[in-house]
C-alpha cells in the first residue's frame, strides 16, 4: 500500500504514454481490441499484459485471468442499460412508450458506440461456463426489464401473454443485433454516428411494439 491507502501496482514493462485509465482497466481496453480482433481462445495472457504495457505476471496483480475479462466485458455492455431500466420502470409518471424509447436509445448506443464489437462475444462457447453466470442473469434481467416496459404501452396491453413474449423477444433481439449492422463494411461517409443509429433503432424498436409511426416524434420530444 502506498502512503495514500492507494495499492501500489508491480513495475510496468515498457514504459506507456499516460492514458488516465487504471492497469485494470488498459487491461479491459487490451482484452477489448485482442478478443475482438484475434480471438478470444488465440490470444494469450502475455499478449493481453504487453498490450497493456505490463509484465505477464503483473497482470495477476489486477485480475485473475482472461476469464475475468472477458467476464467484466461482457457485463459492461449490459449492467449500465439494467440500472437505467430499473430507474425507468420505477418512473411510473411517464408513459411507457417514452420510457421503452429512451432504454432502447441508451442500450444501442452503449452497444454501438465503442471501438469493438464486443456482442460478438455473447457466442463464445466458453460464455456458457458457470463463471458467466452473473453476466447471464443481468441479460435475462435486462430482457425482463424490456418486456414489462413493452406491455405497459397501449399496443401491447391487450396482447395475450404468448404475443408479448414473441414481441419482447423481437425487441430485445433488435436491439442486441444492431452492433453488427453498425458494423458492417460502409463507406465513411455512410456510417451514421451511434447517436443517429441508437435513435433510429430506438424508433424501429417502437415500430415493433406497434406504436404508430405518427406518434413518434412526440415520443422521441419527450
Amino acid at each position: 500500500m502506498s502512503g495514500n491507502g492507494k495499492r501500489v501496482g508491480r513495475p510496468r514493462a515498457q514504459p506507456r504514454p499516460d492514458s488516465g485509465l487504471s492497469p485494470r482497466e488498459e487491461l479491459l481496453a487490451a482484452a477489448a481490441e485482442l478478443f475482438t480482433t484475434r480471438g478470444y481462445t488465440a490470444t494469450t495472457t502475455r499478449a493481453l499484459a504487453e498490450r497493456a504495457g505490463m509484465r505477464q505476471a503483473s497482470m495477476y496483480h489486477y485480475v485473475g485471468g482472461k476469464e475475468d475479462l472477458l467476464a467484466a466485458l461482457l457485463e459492461g455492455t449490459v449492467t449500465p442499460s439494467l440500472r437505467l431500466a430499473r430507474r425507468l420502470l420505477a418512473d411510473t409518471a411517464r408513459p411507457a412508450e417514452v420510457r421503452l424509447w429512451e432504454l432502447c436509445r441508451s442500450d444501442a448506443e452503449l452497444l454501438c458506440a465503442g471501438p469493438y464489437n464486443l456482442g460478438g462475444l455473447y457466442l463464445l462457447p466458453e460464455v456458457a461456463a458457470p463463471r458467466f453466470a452473473a453476466f447471464h442473469e443481468a441479460r435475462a434481467a435486462l430482457k425482463s426489464a424490456y418486456a414489462s416496459l413493452l406491455s405497459g404501452t397501449a399496443p401491447c396491453r391487450a396482447l395475450p401473454p404468448a404475443g408479448l413474449a414473441l414481441r419482447a423477444d423481437l425487441l430485445f433481439a433488435l436491439i442486441e443485433g444492431l452492433i453488427l449492422a453498425h458494423r458492417a463494411p460502409a463507406p465513411a461517409a455512410a456510417q451514421p454516428s451511434a447517436g443517429a443509429f441508437a435513435a433510429a433503432a430506438a424508433d424501429a424498436a417502437l415500430r415493433v411494439a406497434g406504436v404508430c409511426e405518427d406518434d413518434l416524434p412526440a415520443l422521441r420530444g419527450a
